[in-house]
């Protein structure tokens, strides 16, 4: 399932569990929080809500690249 195909209104809990993981990884990983790719606000917002539970992970177990930025 590719990211177009995901970022639609037509959304279901399968895409918003999608967009939630990808979002832990991007901030578990210190990536910047803009780097958001859904333009659909309800799966930007599981992206979004992803990305604040894996920097906070990555804060608690010491990883020191997190950033707490928040997309435009």
């Amino acid at each position: 399932m590719s990211i177009n195909d995901i970022d639609q209104q037509n959304w279901n809990i399968e895409t918003l569990n999608k967009a939630y993981r990808q979002g832990y990884m991007f901030g578990l990983s210190g990536e910047p929080q803009q780097a958001c790719p859904y333009h659909s606000d309800v799966i930007a917002a599981a992206w979004e809500a992803g990305w604040t539970d894996g920097a906070a992970q990555a804060r608690q177990i010491g990883f020191k690249n997190t950033q707490q930025q928040a997309i435009a």
